[in-house]
């Protein structure tokens, strides 16, 4: 069983992201959805509001199969994740070319702390490259309609939070 391990914030999950699940699900059997606490970001939501916001996106709204994502969250390397889930693969996702400068960084740093770890980049399709959880949650704040950028869960979460 091929394992791939998609780390981030989700603070929130967009169809940018959920793009991203979609695509790595047709390569991979199954997929880690593991969202970090880092102490170098700030947070809308807490680390359990934005599991359980992943878990209603993908399992509630649009009826993922439980069988092949796992949604976790964690505090470690990924590459320590890695080993123990047995995923030798990292998917990042990838908006615009100035993604792409971190994350070539990132995926060469991880490379170096374990040579047997790859790293796959996935674009979401066009009409989701714009998303960013940032414009999200700043539309939503200013009372804007977020429906075609999150799933109806998110969107509920979000009105919520004002």
């Amino acid at each position: 069983m091929k394992t791939a391990i998609y780390p981030g914030t989700f603070d929130p999950i967009t169809y940018g992201h959920i793009d991203v699940i979609k695509k790595s699900l047709k390569i991979f059997d199954r997929l880690i959805v593991a969202t970090t606490d880092n102490i170098n970001k700030n947070y809308y939501f807490p680390i359990e509001e934005r599991l359980s916001i992943i878990k209603n996106s993908l399992f509630k709204d649009l009826r993922f199969n439980k069988k092949k994502i796992i949604v976790i969250p964690f505090d470690t390397l990924t590459i320590n994740l890695c080993k123990k889930y047995k995923a030798t693969v990292i998917i990042r996702g990838l908006r615009a070319v100035s993604d792409f400068e971190y994350e070539f960084q990132l995926a060469g740093m991880n490379k170096k702390l374990n040579a047997n770890i790859e790293t796959i980049f996935l674009m979401s399709d066009v009409e989701n490259q714009i998303i960013s959880s940032n414009f999200v949650k700043e539309i939503a704040k200013l009372n804007g309609n977020i429906n075609k950028f999150v799933t109806k869960s998110t969107v509920k979460m979000l009105k919520n939070k004002f």
